[in-house]
């Protein structure tokens, strides 16, 4: 498309009980619509791939119904899925990491059967599918994959999509390149990640999925491991009881029986000394993990950036800015822009600004 026409990308990411669909014209979002799938629905189906033609149809009839053809769009832009650990950036989804993905042998999610749907509609309509900064991205330093038990190596498993956009912004509003800068990203979410930008690369982050890092909304980030290990075999509970504790239950679900920073507010605002007492803890871990991971960058730090739906939260942030505002200026950027960062890779991959790596 030459002159002043807009590229028009479809993006999708799939959740398990939704399917996030939405058109851009350039970055300009035009139609978004987050389908939700009900229990009913989805009970229909043994395993999540079986849900591919169903999720498909819904994804079509969504767009179609709201006036968008199918031969209009340039490129489809998906959430990445569980291959192989690869450098951040821009791929091509091709068959190679389909395989990948259904060998389930780096992780299932339903955001693999979004790349499948994607890929298929990538090959009929003669477009290209853009994955950008998927979750398995890996830029680890080598000092940074030796976790103290030799079979078990540190793994890069974050928010590397919205880590990677947030740091961009960030170094464009102060004028520089990403590649130019040391930020400290604390993504605050559901998930915690907290990680090491050193000119452009992921150095070191916390497995923000069920390893170590502050406790989270439902993770319970590092534990005393001793202590895991003799519940494990207290013979009160199954693995995948462990597994919950760990990721799902861990965190201010332990705690509090919530998930919700609001409903956690809303509690401390009435006058419940314990959740603020939780709550501060949260700020307190996470404030720690910014000051190791300010250790790993040698105290060289340019920016600490807050981002995730709990950056929202201004009573999380003044806290954690009271412990670490010592180390570099603190910036707020809250949310996930999911969405919109998809779009964004697709149009530095459709304007010729990012090459696409290769898988």
């Amino acid at each position: 498309m030459g002159g002043n026409m807009a590229y028009r990308c479809m993006i999708i990411n799939l959740g398990s009980t939704s399917t996030k669909v939405a058109v851009y014209d350039d970055l300009n979002e035009v139609f978004r619509e987050s389908i939700a799938h009900s229990q009913e629905e989805l009970s229909e189906f043994d395993s999540i791939w079986d849900q591919q033609i169903f999720r498909k149809n819904k994804i079509v009839k969504t767009l179609e119904h709201n006036g968008y053809k199918m031969s209009e769009f340039d490129a489809i832009s998906c959430r990445g899925g569980n291959t192989k650990p690869i450098p951040g950036g821009i791929y091509i989804l091709n068959q190679e990491m389909i395989e990948d993905m259904k060998s389930e042998k780096y992780g299932v999610h339903p955001t693999n059967v979004g790349n499948v749907i994607a890929y298929n509609l990538g090959l009929e309509l003669n477009i290209p599918v853009i994955v950008a900064d998927p979750p398995v991205t890996d830029e680890l330093c080598d000092l940074a994959r030796f976790s103290g038990i030799k079979e078990i190596p540190r793994m890069s498993s974050f928010h590397a999509l919205n880590q990677k956009r947030t740091a961009k912004k960030i170094a464009n509003d102060l004028g520089k390149y990403y590649s130019e800068l040391n930020l400290i990203v604390a993504h605050l979410g559901g998930g915690i990640s907290i990680a090491a930008h050193e000119k452009g690369l992921v150095i070191d982050v916390n497995n923000a999925l069920d390893g170590d890092g502050p406790f989270s909304p439902e993770r319970a980030g590092t534990v005393p491991v001793g202590d895991v290990i003799r519940m494990c075999y207290s013979g009160a509970f199954t693995l995948d009881q462990m597994i919950k504790k760990v990721r799902g239950n861990g965190g201010l679900m332990s705690y509090l029986g919530t998930n919700s920073g609001l409903e956690v507010e809303k509690r401390i605002k009435n006058g419940d000394v314990y959740a603020q007492k939780v709550y501060e803890a949260m700020a307190y871990h996470i404030s720690k993990e910014i000051g190791a991971t300010c250790a790993v960058m040698s105290g060289k730090v340019d920016g600490i950036v807050l981002t995730g739906s709990l950056a929202y939260s201004e009573m999380l942030t003044a806290w954690i800015k009271e412990r670490t505002e010592f180390i570099a200026p603190i910036y707020i950027l809250a949310g996930e822009n999911e969405m919109l960062s998809l779009a964004e890779g697709a149009m530095r991959y459709l304007s010729g600004e990012e090459e696409a790596k290769s898988y």
